[in-house]
């Protein structure tokens, strides 16, 4: 063999027959699993976190700066495309919250059978929905 990569595709069976493997798994083979979709959100969700944290910074140096900044700024917040970052952001901030006290209950050792592990995953994804309405909710009234 003169590539590296033939080399690594050979592999033999239990039964000693030679055999061409894949080098790793793919999108057409590997069917994503709830826990690594929750894993990938996870750190989606702290890279939104970090962006709305910006807005947050904006929103403050604008308060202290003066009131046309701040309007500016209002003015964004309140748009439809700033509606709907703060909504991702809420839902990204209870997402990751919900996520995270799941993991301090792995890091505590508990949760780990796969039927835990598959009931806590699509526990934190309703929570998070049901925290996300309920901001969104209460935000709306106090408008």
């Amino acid at each position: 063999m003169t590539d590296t990569r033939d080399a690594l595709t050979i592999a033999r069976t239990s039964d000693g027959r030679l055999v061409r493997r894949p080098l790793s798994p793919h999108l057409q083979v590997y069917r994503p699993q709830i826990t690594s979709i929750l894993s990938i959100m996870h750190r989606m969700t702290g890279i939104a976190l970090s962006a709305g944290t910006l807005l947050l910074a904006w929103w403050l140096v604008a308060a202290a700066t003066s009131d046309s900044s701040y309007a500016t700024v209002s003015g964004f917040m309140r748009s439809p495309i700033g509606l709907l970052f703060l909504l991702g952001w809420i839902a990204s901030l209870w997402y990751h919250f919900c996520n995270g006290i799941r993991h301090l209950a792995w890091d505590a050792g508990f949760g780990f059978e796969l039927p835990t592990v598959h009931a806590s995953g699509w526990a934190v994804v309703a929570a998070t929905a049901a925290l996300t309405a309920l901001t969104a909710i209460a935000v709306v009234m106090a408008l």
